[in-house]
Formats: C-alpha cells, structure tokens, sequence
C-alpha cells in the first residue's frame, strides 16, 4: 500500500451491482475534488469474445466444464496486481479496455467485444480505482489485496444474484434460460474459489438481503427492489467507526454484530456516501501530507 499513491478496489461478480456502487464513488470523486483514474476489471481478461468462446468449445471437448471468466487460467493476474504495485510506486500503471457494445466502440475506435491497445494511465491523478471481479484476489502465484488501500466487496445474496443474472442474460443478450443455467453451473467451481475468498480481504462488504420470497431464482419474474431488500454492510475493523452516527442517519437501521449494520435496501446509496466519503478523505490527506 502507498501513501502517496493510494488505491481504492471494488470487487463484486457479474450482476453485483458494482457498476453502481461505481457511480457513488464517481459522485463523491466530484463533490470531492478528487481526481481518480480508473482501471475496469474485465480489461485483464485473457480472452477477447470470440477467443473465450473458441477456448470453451476446446475445454468442453477435453471434458472441462467449468471453464469460467472467474479462473486465473482466464485472466491476466500476474499484469494486474503489476499494474497495482505499480501505481502505488510510481503514480500510473498500464492498462486498458475491453470494448462490450457499440456505443463503447463508438468511443474507442474499436469493434465490441475486442481489447483496446495497452496504455499508460494518466499522471499526477489523486488515487487509482479498480472495479471488477478481481480487486482482492490472493492465489498461490499473486496478491493483488495487498496493494490496495481501501477494498469494497459488493455481493449478493446467492439466490439473488442468480435471479439478477438470469433476467440481465435473457434480457440484454437473449439467452434462454436453461443457457444461462448453464453458465451459472459451469461457474461455480470458480466462484467458490477464486470470487467469494475475495471477500474475506475487503475491508468493508455491502451485501444485498431480498426479504421476498427467492427460494426458486429460475422461476423468479422479477428482480426484488430495493424496497423489498435490506442491506447487510460488515466492516473488517470496526475501530474508529463511529456506528451510532450511521444508525442516526439511516432510518430503520440496527447493529446485528459488533462489525455490521444492517439498513433498507433503499439506503444503500446514502449509506456508502457515509461511511465511505470519510474513508476517501482520509486516503487523500495522507496522501497529501506525505509529500
């Protein structure tokens, strides 16, 4: 970790909601004065599309039916926790993006589903944000958590994520829903071992509860809303968090362990623009009084 160079990491899976919570950190960045540049988690992916589907079909030949972008086998770990320790040294890092759709292509002059060229993050910027599957990865080769300084697990209930996922596939991308049933067993070897392992490094977890009825996700018409989910937000340390100012400023919201706050669903953007704006603050004085 770097005082004069800090890193803040969201991880989260496909359907998280890290997207999102990025746009809270994007607001705050503003409101703030803080000057961020970014790296997006899937731009380490190894495979462009047509790649990763041409090493499924050759994995499923060999009887591998778990091949998943969630693997190291998948991704370029050993280039991302590089591009970490390099920004918390020098101030930049290499990376790049990975094109998903037409307006994107638009924007980076590339066909979607392709990676743009490699390229030198801008200097002189206030701290790096990651957000991906991957920002807390630890295996036996690498360990990217090390190199950040504020690390932000959003996750899920399983059920729930489930439910998100079938509808974004057969929604956004046309997929049946015995395809996306498909994916989601063919994941999960990985999930169990490379996704949820993540969230024991995270400094802080914000974890979306549905209080409906999920029990059978792929029959579910529609996705619980934030008004009918809470959100169990779990803190690692929780010394120098000041709990009952958070449960005073977000209603109907009560301690259920001595690290973790449990809040409507509804509150969640209120409640990361809270707890986490002071915990950016605090990465930006340091940084400032190192110099």
């Amino acid at each position: 970790m770097s005082r004069k160079h800090p890193i803040i990491s969201i991880t989260g899976s496909s359907g998280a909601g890290t997207t999102s919570v990025k746009r809270t950190f994007e607001q705050i960045f503003f409101r703030e004065k803080v000057n961020a540049v970014y790296i997006e988690g899937d731009a380490f992916h190894r495979y462009d599309r047509a790649e990763m589907r041409t090493q499924m079909a050759r994995e499923a030949e060999r009887g591998n039916k778990h091949f998943s972008h969630f693997s190291p086998e998948t991704n370029l770990f050993e280039e991302l926790e590089r591009a970490f320790r390099d920004y918390g040294e020098t101030g930049t890092a290499v990376t790049r993006h990975y094109v998903h759709d037409a307006e994107e292509s638009a924007l980076h002059g590339v066909a979607p589903g392709i990676f743009t060229e490699w390229e030198r993050l801008p200097e002189n910027s206030d701290l790096l944000f990651y957000e991906g599957l991957h920002g807390a990865v630890v295996t036996e080769k690498v360990n990217v958590a090390r190199y950040a300084d504020l690390k932000i697990g959003v996750v899920p209930v399983i059920n729930l994520e489930w439910i998100q996922k079938l509808h974004r596939d057969r929604s956004a991308r046309g997929y049946s829903t015995e395809a996306v049933t498909d994916t989601i067993l063919r994941r999960m070897p990985d999930y169990i071992h490379y996704i949820c392992p993540q969230f024991t490094e995270t400094d802080i977890n914000f974890q979306r509860v549905p209080t409906v009825d999920t029990s059978n996700p792929f029959i579910a018409r529609w996705i619980p809303t934030p008004d009918e989910s809470m959100v169990v937000i779990r803190f690692k340390n929780p010394r120098g968090i000041d709990f009952p100012y958070l449960l005073s400023m977000l209603p109907q919201s009560w301690m259920s362990r001595a690290n973790s706050i449990v809040c409507p669903g509804a509150k969640l953007d209120l409640a990361m623009q809270l707890i986490l704006t002071p915990l950016i603050m605090q990465l930006i004085e340091r940084k400032r009084s190192s110099k």
